[in-house]
């Protein structure tokens, strides 16, 4: 929202959400019955595109943003290195409104102009037309229109709400207000009314300047440079008639210079040029890869999961993941893309933080937990878990934290493989058990007596087993096989404090990998159900209490954090994540991996020293 906002700065359909997407659907119903019922020689050309060519548009603009945060979290070609927040994400929610604009005055067009149904698919004489127009009218009028919005009246109560975004992604390109908006289809409106006037106008010269407009923007506001310097070099008179994501960057860091749309001449003409704009060029063409300290390994987990992630849609990112309905439409190409994930050999870095004097990059394992719990790709996510591990150590990482089932006992020995196979790694493993323990143990009230353990037995068992006897909490094992293995690894003056439970009577439960809801409906009213997996727990029916995963909350100087960590609120990160920024920070030069457990008070007290909160979210059984 602008800073003082002014008439008409909200869009018609805001209230709506994605119900706005209703609006076309009379108008797609009409295009469809015309299509049905009018002859060959009759149906409306114009008509029949305009819905595809909306899908399209859409499916850029998330290709765009996709490509863009790719490019964006290995820290290479990054133009402005600032953090982009929660904040901005929901600001740009919108983006779309612009192109659903687009399609209903296109129907509209459809109807109320003469010859506009019947529109050739190609007309030269138009498709040039539209060139010179834009060239002129439009990029003239443009400029003393954007010159304008920087006045301190429109800027207050208009520009200002885009100019909030100092980071920009594609989507910045097109979020507006709508009286805004509405003047910038006004003037890209010129060269399309003109031919259509003139009887000149064509499909490809009305949508190709659509798709024109829109690469442009996206382009522009990609925040990574893209533009080759061998194309300036060929073409010297390009740099007037073609803007780069680095010039209109400076346009959003320093707001008085560079004012132009797509082609720069008007600020050279007028002289709004910013002067360091081919150094700023320049400079993000060369821009070495940063080092990166800590790398997070993680893992696709559902079907669905793969559109929350960072790289996919940006709304869905920003939000705690739950199976939306709506997505299973897409479940044809969520198999697809399964399968093109199978083929890739690779982690990918989907995202990158910054803390105190860290450099932070999560790198995602293109497999989803299915394929983890089955086996059948043992080798091949071990092959890439440990490539990423030596690449990483390369890169001069400090830490590798093991995240989700990356450092699962079946799969790895938690982390242990990758050590023996490779005694010269420099990078610490981290599995994060400690501080697991720790913020599980901070969990538990204080006056508590016993507490009962299900699941499968883990290391993060054992680490609790042994925490919570020296604080002489009994451990009550729901089955006897457990039982013995964990008293086995028990010091024979702790073993006294596990035990057999005659019945469920404790009120807290430790719930690990494995934990089934016909044993947690055993459980007593008002039972606390804390996970002690990296999963969450699926409820049960009666009135108990379900913990979420173990987690912290991130300082808020943690730098650029705007998706949340799979099912966590924003800005919670799991403990194991947390672990391995806390090694690095403290600089331990340690493995804590396999059978090895850091301190766990001395983890915990230095999460907190660190500016790192205790956080846990409880929710009833529904």
């Amino acid at each position: 929202m602008a800073s003082q906002p002014g008439p008409l700065t909200q869009w018609p359909w805001q209230k709506l959400g994605n119900m706005k997407y209703l609006l076309l659907a009379p108008w797609l119903a009409h295009s469809t019955r015309n299509f049905m019922v009018r002859k060959a020689g009759e149906r409306a050309t114009l008509d029949l595109f305009i819905f595809p060519i909306f899908l399209l548009r859409l499916l850029l603009a998330q290709l765009w943003i996709t490509v863009s945060r790719l490019k964006t979290a290995n820290g290479k070609q990054r133009i402005v290195d600032k953090s982009l927040e929660f904040e901005q994400v929901d600001r740009e929610r919108n983006w779309d409104d612009q192109i659903i604009l687009t399609a209903l005055l296109y129907y509209m067009a459809n109807v109320l102009i003469p010859g506009v149904p019947q529109a050739p698919l190609w007309d030269s004489k138009g498709v040039l037309v539209v060139i010179a127009l834009h060239t002129g009218p439009v990029e003239f009028l443009y400029y003393w229109f954007h010159r304008a919005l920087h006045h301190h009246y429109l800027y207050s109560r208009y520009h200002s709400h885009h100019h909030a975004s100092i980071v920009t992604e594609p989507i910045t390109s097109v979020v507006h207000p709508f009286a805004e908006e509405l003047v910038y289809f006004l003037l890209f409106a010129i060269p399309l009314v003109t031919t259509a006037l003139t009887g000149i106008v064509s499909l490809a010269a009305g949508f190709g300047y659509l798709i024109y407009i829109d690469f442009m923007n996206y382009m522009g506001h990609c925040n990574f440079e893209m533009v080759p310097k061998w194309l300036f070099n060929a073409f010297p008179p390009l740099k007037y008639f073609m803007y780069t994501p680095s010039f209109h960057s400076l346009h959003h860091t320093k707001f008085r210079t560079n004012y132009s749309l797509f082609m720069p001449i008007y600020d050279y003409i007028y002289g709004t040029m910013d002067e360091s704009s081919e150094e700023l060029y320049e400079k993000s063409l060369t821009k070495k890869e940063e080092i990166v300290d800590v790398v997070h390994l993680t893992h696709l987990t559902t079907l669905q999961s793969m559109y929350h992630s960072r790289i996919a849609f940006a709304s869905l990112a920003s939000k705690p993941y739950s199976n939306k309905c709506y997505l299973w439409i897409l479940f044809p190409f969520s198999y697809a893309l399964v399968f093109v994930a199978s083929i890739f050999g690779t982690t990918v870095a989907v995202e990158r933080n910054k803390f105190k004097k860290l450099q932070m990059e999560t790198w995602v394992v293109p497999r989803f937990t299915f394929q983890y719990l089955s086996g059948i790709e043992k080798e091949k996510i071990n092959d890439m878990i440990e490539n990423s591990i030596l690449e990483a150590d390369k890169m001069g990482a400090k830490v590798i934290s093991l995240g989700l089932l990356n450092q699962d006992d079946e799969l790895n020995e938690y982390g242990k493989l990758y050590v023996k196979r490779n005694p010269m790694l420099k990078a610490k493993i981290v599995d994060g058990t400690s501080l697991a323990t720790a913020v599980l143990l901070n969990r538990i009230p204080e006056e508590t007596e016993s507490v009962l353990l299900v699941g499968r037995v883990s290391k993060l068992a054992l680490s609790l087993c042994l925490s919570l006897s020296h604080k002489g909490i009994k451990v009550e094992v729901a089955q006897k096989e457990k039982y013995k293995i964990l008293k086995q690894k028990m010091p024979p003056e702790l073993q006294s404090y596990l035990v057999l439970p005659q019945c469920y009577e404790s009120k807290i439960w430790l719930c690990g990998n494995g934990t089934h809801e016909k044993e947690m409906k055993k459980a007593r009213e008002g039972t606390h159900f804390i996970p002690i997996s990296q999963f969450p727990l699926k409820t049960a029916s009666g009135d108990c209490f379900y913990h979420c995963t173990l987690a912290m909350l991130a300082p808020k100087a943690y730098e650029n954090l705007h998706t949340c960590e799979n099912w966590l609120p924003r800005r919670a990160m799991s403990a194991w994540r947390v672990a391995g920024i806390v090694h690095a920070l403290e600089g331990w030069d340690t493995h804590e991996c396999g059978d090895m457990v850091t301190n766990v008070d001395r983890v915990w007290r230095a999460a907190l020293a660190h500016g790192f909160l205790p956080f846990d979210a409880t929710s009833p059984a529904s």
